[in-house]
């Protein structure tokens, strides 16, 4: 036998021997492209240069044969052969390959075949017992394959899968799911792989027929194709099948279309439109059906019918490295027709301003921003889509009057910090401007009286410095001065529907200092720190911007745009304004303090307490009853989180009558997982809520993993004041490395509007490498 050899560089078209048998079958379409210039690889090899191992090479220079036998390796391009034989025919210009072919591809991705055929252009050939691992984990395997050209290849008698076909102590494993055919054409121009005569098999058995299927091709970026559909059962829509389809009709542009077929309502077509620029994205999700309103057991009420729609659109444009503007376009034509069709991912963030839960927001928008400063200037609009209460007379609940929801705009911040420190400490400048124009007051809503106007524009320095002690006693002195300007239109007398306008400025000033002393403590196993933290802030009288007063009470009425939402807890205890907004001022003298705890251990365990309180010279009739801020002395503010072992975490935070050390509101929750499964809890309780009502509210749901592959999923959320649920999800799911399959039980039990208490079943299908359900919940 010839001694082994070994050939670093191969000139000619000999060299093709391995070249072409390399770039032969099945490579992902990056391999057929012509890559930048690139430095040598790990062997050392440039750009099509060739190395071969073997340990025979035979040239038979009557016949023009080159044969290469035995434990070939050849590497080629980033990528390497390995075969028992190949021969080259000079005259034919035909490659063949035999027994144990690999090709190892640059990607990691994996080609086997017990025998090749490839012509002299390299374009076209035929391989027999032909396997490959691709991208994803990606499994093909064919009784035979072809290449017809660059783009085009083919196999015949073959089966395709995501799923491990090797058990742990590598026997044969039947996969979770694949697709088996006659004939697989894959198209790598179009990004597509075709089948003919495709069964569908779920572990082993045959559960759907195609005659024509295809599917986009798994090392493609994108391409077109249907997605995974969704189907459910309930006594609102009847029996639903919703099936989306992807088409991606241009490289920076999409489409998906989603019609969803009811059996009891009509149906109803869902879609989203995505468009990619050079300094830029939009993207728009939008909806509509010609039907009739219907109740919550999908009887249809009277009436003809009309269109009902919905959008929910974002774009978002970088126009130089500081300056980005964008938009949101979100309106519906129904208040409930998210709730009576089921469409998920509604209320969530599309640019820099987000509305409540249930109410949709429409904003256009100028962003600048840099190290030192950033300014941005907005307009927007809101609808409100949130239910009132239950008319006793119709049985049904009326939605929210959007007249009396402000137009806002513009709507300018500016903020600025200048470089060098100003007097040791660091300054901040501060600007603010906004326009609120309404339709129609909220104080009245049986009458259609004129909306208040208003106009705003403040400037604001705000100085802080920071001084700590050999000791670690820290000092924090600061000093915050604003100037506001006010304009107010439509200004309601209290005699029927006359107004008054008024014109007001105000000059707004806080002085105080922050001071706080940790003590630290180190034992065997965990850090403790203890720190006590007292804030003393003074501020003038502020004068308020006073719009009426209270029919009933007497009381002062303050102009209240910004600062509706406000909650004293353990993130407000220690601003000196406690208001988040403008329109609202806190004055007088007051001390803020607390104690706060935290304790590290060193395998990762932690606990944080903190408890506080504020205390004031006089009462503050600005802060609502409900805000524990009014007397002279608040409620107490208690906080408390820790993570007591891997995998646990839990929160508390909770308001406490100043005397009687009753709660006024509460909120707490935990969270956990393991091998086992993981869930959440979470409970609010709130003596008055924003809006005036008593809330009590609990939330909790999780996985529960029965074995490897099976398990059961759970949720809940129940209105304790009410002593009802309003959502009970009950499921039961299979998952493995390529497949999970959720079938969910789901009753809602309140009253939305027109929709009464409903139950449905719903089957959500999730498939390696095609993707899961279109917007789903």
């Amino acid at each position: 036998m010839s001694p082994r050899r070994r050939t670093p560089r191969t000139a000619g078209k000999r060299a093709l021997l391995a070249g072409a048998a390399i770039a032969f079958l099945w490579t992902v379409p990056g391999h057929a492209q012509t890559p930048a210039a690139k430095p040598p690889s790990a062997d050392g090899l440039q750009k099509d240069e060739m190395y071969m191992e073997a340990d025979e090479v035979v040239r038979n220079d009557d016949q023009g044969v080159t044969t290469a036998n035995g434990n070939i390796e050849v590497r080629y391009n980033g990528r390497t052969l390995r075969a028992d034989r190949l021969v080259y025919d000079d005259k034919s210009g035909v490659i063949r390959g035999y027994g144990h072919i690999v090709i190892i591809n640059d990607d990691g991705s994996f080609e086997y075949a017990d025998e090749l055929v490839l012509d002299d252009e390299m374009r076209a050939g035929v391989a027999l017992g032909f396997s490959a691992r691709l991208q994803d984990n990606v499994k093909i395997a064919a009784a035979s394959a072809a290449k017809r050209n660059e783009d085009v290849e083919e196999l015949n008698k073959a089966i395709y899968t995501p799923c491990e076909i090797c058990a742990k102590d590598g026997s044969p494993r039947t996969p979770t799911w694949s697709i088996a055919a006659e004939r697989v054409v894959r198209d790598k121009k179009r990004r597509i792989v075709y089948y003919r005569n495709a069964r569908f098999r779920l572990f082993g058995v045959s559960v759907a027929y195609l005659p024509v299927f295809w599917h986009a091709d798994p090392a493609a970026d994108r391409t077109s194709g249907f997605l995974v559909p969704k189907a459910s059962v309930s006594d609102r829509r009847g029996v639903s099948y919703e099936q989306p389809y992807y088409w991606a009709f241009s490289k920076s542009a999409d489409l998906i279309v989603s019609p969803q077929i009811n059996s009891k309502i009509a149906p109803f077509l869902n879609g989203e439109v995505r468009k990619r620029f050079y300094s830029g994205e939009v993207d728009v999700r939008f909806g509509y059906t010609h039907a009739r309103d219907f109740d919550g057991k999908g009887n249809e009420i009277a009436g003809t019918s009309t269109d009902r729609s919905y959008i929910l659109g974002r774009g978002a444009f970088q126009i130089d490295d500081k300056w980005l503007w964008g938009f949101t376009a979100e309106r519906s034509s129904d208040d409930l027709i998210f709730d009576k069709y089921e469409i998920g991912k509604v209320y969530v963030s599309r640019g820099p301003y987000v509305a409540d839960d249930r109410r949709l927001i429409s904003q256009l928008y100028a962003i600048r921003q840099d190290d030192r400063s950033y300014f941005s200037v907005a307009a927007m609009s809101i609808q409100g889509l949130r239910p009132s209460a239950v008319d006793p007379v119709t049985g049904f609940a009326k939605g929210e009057n959007d007249r009396v929801f402000p137009v806002i705009g513009p709507l300018i911040e500016g903020h600025y910090e200048p470089a060098p420190n100003v007097l040791g400490g660091r300054l901040r400048v501060h600007t603010s401007a906004v326009v609120l124009s309404r339709e129609q007051s909220q104080t009245d809503l049986t009458q259609r009286l004129p909306g208040l106007d208003s106009a705003r524009a403040t400037g604001e320095v705000d100085w802080r410095r920071t001084f700590t002690s050999t000791g670690g006693l820290r000092f924090e002195p600061f000093v915050n001065l604003r100037a506001d300007a006010y304009r107010l239109d439509d200004i309601l007398t209290g005699v029927g529907s006359s107004t008054r306008s008024d014109n007001m400025t105000r000059g707004l000033a806080t002085g105080g200092v922050d001071i706080s002393y940790p003590f630290f403590k180190r034992t065997k196993d965990a850090s403790i720190i203890l720190e006590p933290v007292v804030q003393v802030a003074a501020s003038p009288d502020a004068k308020q911007v006073v719009i009426g007063r209270n029919a009933t009470t007497g009381e002062k009425v303050y102009l209240n745009e910004d600062s509706v939402a406000f909650e004293f807890d353990e993130t407000t205890l220690f601003r000196p304004n406690k208001f988040p907004g403008y329109d609202l001022y806190e004055d007088g003298v007051r001390v803020n303090m607390a104690g706060r705890a935290t304790v590290m251990w060193d395998d990762g365990r932690r606990a944080n307490f903190l408890l506080g309180r504020s205390f004031r010279a006089d009462e503050n009739d600005v802060f609502t009853d409900r805000s524990g801020l009014r007397t002279k002395a608040s409620d107490w503010i208690v906080a408390a989180d820790a993570q007591p072992m891997r995998g646990v975490s839990m929160f508390a935070r909770a308001r406490l009558d100043n005397s009687s050390l009753d709660i006024h509101r509460l909120e707490a929750g935990a969270n956990v997982y393991n091998k086992h499964g993981n869930g959440f809890v979470r409970y609010l309780t709130d003596d008055f809520d924003i809006n005036g009502v008593k809330r009590e509210n609990l939330d909790l749901g999780g996985e529960i993993y029965l074995g490897k592959n099976y398990g059961v999923s759970f949720y809940g959320n129940r209105d304790l004041n009410q002593d009802s649920w309003v959502i009970r999800d009950v499921g039961v799911f299979y998952r493995d490395d390529c497949l999970r399959v959720d079938v969910i039980y789901r009753r809602e039990d309140t009253i939305v509007g027109r929709l009464l208490p409903s139950e449905s079943v719903s089957v959500r299908l999730t498939l390696a490498t095609l993707g899961g359900s279109f917007n789903g919940r």
